[in-house]
């Protein structure tokens, strides 16, 4: 099943909001081409593509997966894309390995804040586009008011080329428009026939309406359109694909998956006009130059889109060839890592199940496994190529992982560190100030999933915490106070005393300076009392947490001869550290965040109440220009402690419509009763000896 150039091959992602039936589509599209013999995931059957035991626990899609399928003399690689919020990111990745987004959206469910979310990135990916109206069949089907409601979201350059025949149970087809024919399934059979009188007016219409959307993309057949000339019907079929290439026309087709009416058009038209990769010319680089797209360069350069860590197949790299072809066996470097990698085999998959093929050349899709690249990374000859990078969604979901049994601590880092490797939405790093592992990500369900996989496959259970705040602590004033140890236990005792200085040091950090004359103490055991004062401001004195911004100073002391040493002096310091910051009015300190959010303008009015509510401020707003008009970006600073779970708060907010970038941004005083509950908190441990 070896390509042997760009036109053989169509990449087409399928996305969409979660529910609308984008993975029946793909069953459909895998029957309806004899790949499977029953339409996989209706009526009880095994689906192909959501073969994931999660997946079919959970009801949506979780990692995209490959439907190559063969219609007339042309391969198509369907990628359905999971579009749950929290898995989103696969459809991003998804999409930078194809030239259409297919958006399916619901016959009567109207859009979802995650369609609009995709469309506007797949324009930033400069995708053509095309929309499926699924479940025309549903008793509460709508498609005109649907193609309304789509033309008012997203532009009047989307035009029917198929629409239906009845709605609900009655409906029986689709009149293709373009060809201006009647089809439908008889017996699984596809049946042509002519447009049906009651729907004449309907389809003479859209045929008007789409005639006058693809002239666009010429100007002398448009000028003649426009002076009432007529367009052949060759014309017109030559005018669709070079009209969605130039993204300036979006076709809508009408259908039911279950009941796979409506397909057989969607597919002629995939095969017929919707663009290759050679239709985009070239491809950009992140240097600034371009890359031809040829299968006869005989440097061939391939795009690693997706990692994968399959339980049965091993860790998979999913490639795209953007030039030349690729072999079984050939050599390729990493962009990235400069080192070079060997191509052992090629597969193409479906589903779970992989078949090896001989080639695959530019515009193709493959996996191969076991290669060390990663999400993003560019394999070529000279491994000088490096195609841009496609922007993921931020992952602001921060939530602590602790494993429930001593002693699985590296069973569970190793499984973390392959999962990131994998998903580049998924992040995980050791917080140094709190001790805790910290888990990036885009949302609940991803987390969940994740340590549902980490017991299933790695044999660890683990649980999820609440973030612990990195709060710090310093002091309002000047004190001193003197630091006295002593202690005689027989034989040589222990003697150090030392009287220190200590004042606020605003933004300065740590200072500590030796004003000690005379010989009071001697220079040898100084060291030892900034050792000593250091490690207690570490520890913290009023709730616990690490002290910052603080000045010391030793100015006198004394000493024994036989009994001072180092070890004495640095407890000496302790005690007159912690004597001086009880009286030098200490105070807890949290950090800030800044937030910037972007909202559309209807919900602009709750998140900045939420701000206010969470103890924050805004700092800013400014309206939207351009694509972004009708959304709003607020700038706030709010305590870093409101916030951990704003990724949640914020999709509840603004029904996920919402996204916000986020920066700690310095420290603040916490308010009074927040201080005391901390400080009450650390005496009882102390107390409790757990400090």
């Amino acid at each position: 099943m070896a390509t042997t150039g760009t036109e053989k091959v169509k990449n087409v992602v399928l996305v969409g909001q979660g529910g609308v039936g984008k993975t029946m589509l793909a069953e459909a599209m895998l029957h309806l081409t004899g790949k499977t013999t029953r339409l996989g995931g209706h009526a009880g059957t095994k689906p192909t593509l959501d073969y994931d035991a999660e997946e079919g626990e959970r009801g949506f899609s979780i990692s995209t997966t490959i439907a190559p399928v063969v219609w007339g003399n042309t391969r198509i690689n369907v990628l359905d894309a999971p579009c749950y919020p929290d898995f989103v990111g696969d459809a991003y990745a998804a999409m930078s390995a194809c030239e259409t987004a297919l958006f399916v959206v619901d016959a009567a469910g109207g859009l979802g804040t995650v369609t609009t979310r995709l469309w506007y990135a797949a324009e930033n990916l400069s995708l053509a586009r095309a929309i499926f109206v699924n479940r025309c069949d549903r008793p509460d089907a709508d498609y005109d008011v649907t193609l309304e409601g789509l033309r008012e979201h997203y532009g009047n350059n989307l035009g029917a080329v198929t629409i239906p025949m009845g709605t609900g149970d009655a409906f029986g087809g689709v009149i293709d428009v373009v060809h201006m024919k009647a089809r439908h399934l008889e017996g699984g059979k596809p049946v042509v026939t002519d447009v049906p009188a009651e729907y004449k007016d309907a389809a003479d219409e859209a045929r008007a309406n789409l005639t006058e959307l693809v002239v666009e993309a010429d100007d002398e057949l448009m000028m003649r359109y426009l002076e009432g000339g007529e367009i052949t019907q060759a014309e017109l079929e030559g005018l669709l694909g070079k009209a969605m290439a130039e993204r300036v026309f979006v076709p809508v087709f009408a259908g039911s998956c279950v009941r796979e009416e409506g397909l057989f058009s969607l597919m002629d038209a995939i095969v017929g006009w919707f663009p290759t990769m050679a239709d985009f010319g070239r491809i950009p680089l992140v240097n600034g130059e371009q890359l031809d797209i040829s299968p006869d360069d005989d440097r061939p350069v391939a795009f690693a889109f997706k990692s994968l860590n399959d339980p049965q197949n091993g860790r998979l790299s999913f490639l795209k060839v953007l030039a030349g072809t690729l072999t079984p066996g050939i050599e390729l470097t990493n962009a990235r890592t400069r080192k070079t990698e060997r191509l052992g085999h090629l597969y193409l998959m479906c589903g779970r199940d992989t078949e090896e093929v001989s080639s695959a050349a530019a515009g193709d899709i493959v996996v191969v496994p076991k290669l060390e690249a990663m999400t993003g990374d560019t394999l070529s000859v000279t491994g000088k190529v490096e195609a841009a990078a496609f922007r993921f969604p931020n992952s602001l979901y921060r939530i602590a992982i602790e494993p429930d049994k001593r002693g699985t601590e590296g069973k569970l880092y190793a499984f973390l560190e392959k999962a990131a490797d994998a998903d580049p939405t998924l992040k995980v790093e050791r917080d140094e100030d709190t001790g805790q592992t910290v888990i990036s990500a885009i949302g609940e369900a991803q987390v969940s999933v994740l340590l549902d996989r980490l017991e299933d496959r790695a044999g660890v259970t683990a649980h999820t915490v609440a973030l612990r705040i990195p709060y710090r602590e310093t002091i309002r004033r000047v004190a001193s106070a003197q630091g006295r140890h002593k202690k005689q236990t027989g034989g040589a005792g222990q003697y150090g005393d030392c009287w220190l200085r200590i004042e606020p040091n605003p933004g300065n950090g740590y200072e500590f300076v030796d004003e000690v004359v005379g010989g009071h103490i001697p220079r040898g055991f100084i060291p030892a009392i900034d050792k000593g004062v250091q490690e207690t401001m570490r520890e913290g004195v009023l709730a616990g947490y690490p002290m910052i911004d603080v000045k010391v100073a030793v100015y006198d002391g004394s000493y024994h001869p036989v009994d001072s040493n180092e070890m004495a002096f640095k407890t000496a310091a302790r005690i007159g550290f912690q004597k001086a910051v009880a009286q030098a009015e200490p105070v807890l300190l949290e950090p800030m965040a800044h937030l910037c959010i972007t909202v559309p303008d209807s919900y602009a009015g709750s998140v900045m109440g939420d701000v206010s509510a969470s103890r924050g401020r805004v700092e800013g707003m400014s309206a939207g220009t351009g694509a972004a008009v009708g959304e709003t970006t607020i700038e706030a600073t709010i305590p870093y402690a409101e916030v951990t779970d704003y990724a949640t708060r914020l999709r509840s907010l603004s029904r996920g419509t919402g996204e916000f970038e986020m920066e700690l941004s310095g420290y603040e005083q916490v308010p009074h009763d927040i201080q005391a509950k901390l400080a009450a908190e650390y005496a009882e441990k102390r107390a409790a000896g757990e400090k």
